[in-house]
């Protein structure tokens, strides 16, 4: 099955694409994966993305792509795959669209995770992150009345990211740039949209439920 997963930030893209990727048995691929690998591994694109990422700036569409390809043609996508933050927008659908029918397949589904932008913010500006072991805590969810971890006795802090006039902004280029890819997906007729609100659990087992017609015995 080939799937992509959209959804803001915040919207626990990550944590889904790991046990669905998990369930059915096939590659979970995220750039920031891929970056990571081509980087490490001294590829020709990975030196290319590197200068752009060591200036903070965004890695050019064109050397993304590249890499992508490169990773959906390695043998343990062949059956399938999970793409967990590609594409970002449409240019570069309408691209992973050109790829996948030069190998003769498409996409089976893409799931869009939603959640309301008061839940997202709610979420990302709650998380506390311990400054020993890097443990995540949340003010609300896990019931925290200090700043200590109950791990290590490290120290809580919010990182810059996480604060609330950044989670703003990262909603907002959600909504420019990666948005627009659901009413892509929509006249596409393959996208499901699944409620990401409560319980990791309980969003997984309706992300499953969407899957299930398409799996194959």
């Amino acid at each position: 099955m080939r799937i992509v997963l959209v959804g803001p930030p915040g919207a626990g893209k990550g944590t889904q694409a790991q046990f669905i990727a998990s369930h059915l048995s096939i590659p979970k691929i995220s750039t920031g994966d891929i970056f990571r690998a081509n980087v490490s591994g001294g590829t020709e694109l990975g030196r290319q993305a590197k200068e752009y990422m060591d200036r903070g700036d965004l890695v050019p569409d064109e050397v993304t792509i590249a890499m992508v390809r490169d990773r959906l043609a390695e043998d343990d996508a062949r059956d399938g795959f999970l793409l967990d933050g590609f594409p970002r927008n449409v240019p570069q659908a309408e691209t992973l669209k050109k790829i996948l029918a030069e190998w003769d397949t498409r996409l089976d589904i893409v799931l869009e995770l939603v959640v309301d932008e008061d839940e997202v913010v709610r979420r990302l500006s709650g998380r506390r992150t311990c400054d020993k072991c890097g443990r995540i805590w949340h003010v609300d969810f896990d019931d925290k009345q200090d700043d200590i971890c109950d791990d290590c006795g490290g120290r809580l802090f919010q990182r810059d990211d996480d604060k609330e006039e950044v989670v703003m902004h990262r909603l907002e280029v959600y909504r420019h740039d990666t948005a627009p890819l659901v009413q892509f997906y929509a006249d596409e007729n393959i996208l499901v949209g699944i409620d990401a609100t409560g319980p990791v659990e309980e969003v997984t087992k309706r992300a499953l439920t969407a899957l299930r017609p398409l799996e194959r015995d």
